[in-house]
């Protein structure tokens, strides 16, 4: 015979936080959030007067996310209780805003929606984002390809590749941010001065 009355009402809330505490014993550690800024040492003096969209990047769907990619060999995998403050090509756009709008060589940058009066757009394609892991030392790596698209017609005028690597010194999270932040300067710095020259 089934019971109910005021014993059957206090069991219910009484096993749901039974097994609210059961699933937290299985989650570990909060994921700690590192970010990435845009470079200190910018190339000044050439710019251009032209207004420049950029875009939030393209990525596959392993690099869309807020995960640290680890690379070793052909196995790809996430490195453990870190994580990026956002998905990984948004992030990528703010810093290339970052980036440009340091320098001070484009009239202006920004982001869709921002009701500029766009000359060109600054598409990009985020090709690889990881630590290479290795025994003795890995290495972050950063590949960017770019293309600057005229607004006015739809036409690519310029396309290039953007590779860096930076030593990673100890296989840890602070480390690998490290750098990658270091592998990311030298790929924003080269795209500013390309863009600039281009357009």
């Amino acid at each position: 015979m089934r019971r109910s009355g005021p014993i059957a009402g206090k069991l219910a809330p009484l096993a749901l936080g039974l097994l609210l505490a059961g699933c937290s014993l299985f989650r570990g550690p909060p994921a700690e959030t590192f970010d990435l800024f845009g470079p200190e040492a910018l190339p000044r003096g050439g710019g251009t007067a032209a207004q420049i969209l950029i875009p939030e990047s393209t990525a596959l769907k392993i690099l869309d996310s807020q995960s640290i990619v680890v690379a070793a060999g052909p196995k790809i995998s996430y490195y453990p209780q870190a994580q990026w403050p956002d998905r990984l090509p948004r992030l990528f756009q703010e810093r290339a805003i970052e980036a440009f709008d340091r320098s001070r060589r484009a009239r202006a940058v920004g982001r869709p929606g921002e009701g500029l009066s766009i000359d060109y757009q600054l598409l990009t394609d985020i090709r690889s984002f990881e630590y290479q892991a290795a025994s003795g030392g890995g290495t972050a790596h950063v590949e960017i390809q770019a293309r600057i698209m005229d607004d006015r017609n739809g036409r690519v005028v310029a396309s290039r590749d953007f590779t860096a690597d930076a030593p990673v010194t100890a296989d840890n999270a602070t480390a690998v941010v490290t750098g990658l932040q270091a592998a990311l300067d030298k790929v924003l710095i080269d795209l500013v001065r390309w863009t600039v020259a281009a357009i």
